[in-house]
């Protein structure tokens, strides 16, 4: 896709997440794009990341449906509040609650597709529901409760 994904929007000193930052060598490095009323991810796992042979880590599925729901809540933010992502910097969200339902495994040598949706924005909460697809068939189901994060949240942790 030619058009850039929330995730690099991200300022440098936030880009780092292990899941969505574009900033992490070794991280999952993820791109989530507004397709409609929802945010698309398409994740192609590599051999390393198998739970047993064939399948994908449950993990790695958490964690895709993690970032992609506080990806979703940033820029979902910026909308309700009418701007563009590039008007300024990105407004953050944090994981406040992550629940996962694996409905069936996920192979590994296809393509994992999210499409994540706003089920509740008040304030600085937003609840996002993820829902992960491969091969045509429903593998997941997320829900994803995310807090817009404090300017100060860096200094707090110094």
């Amino acid at each position: 896709m030619s058009e850039k994904a929330i995730q690099d929007y991200y300022p440098d000193d936030m880009a780092v997440c292990y899941g969505c930052g574009r900033l992490n060598e070794h991280g999952l490095q993820i791109k989530s794009y507004w397709e409609g009323d929802e945010t698309v991810c398409r994740f192609k796992p590599k051999p390393y990341h198998v739970a047993f042979p064939g399948y994908a880590y449950g993990g790695l599925i958490a964690s895709l449906i993690d970032c992609h729901a506080t990806g979703t809540a940033a820029s979902a933010k910026h909308r309700e509040l009418g701007k563009s992502l590039d008007d300024e910097p990105v407004v953050r969200f944090v994981t406040v609650s992550l629940h996962v339902d694996y409905l069936a495994p996920t192979p590994i040598d296809a393509i994992l597709e999210l499409h994540g949706r706003i089920k509740e924005s008040k304030g600085r909460k937003m609840v996002i529901s993820v829902i992960l697809s491969a091969a045509g068939k429903v593998r997941a189901r997320g829900e994803v409760v995310t807090v817009q994060m404090p300017d100060d949240f860096l200094a707090k942790n110094e």
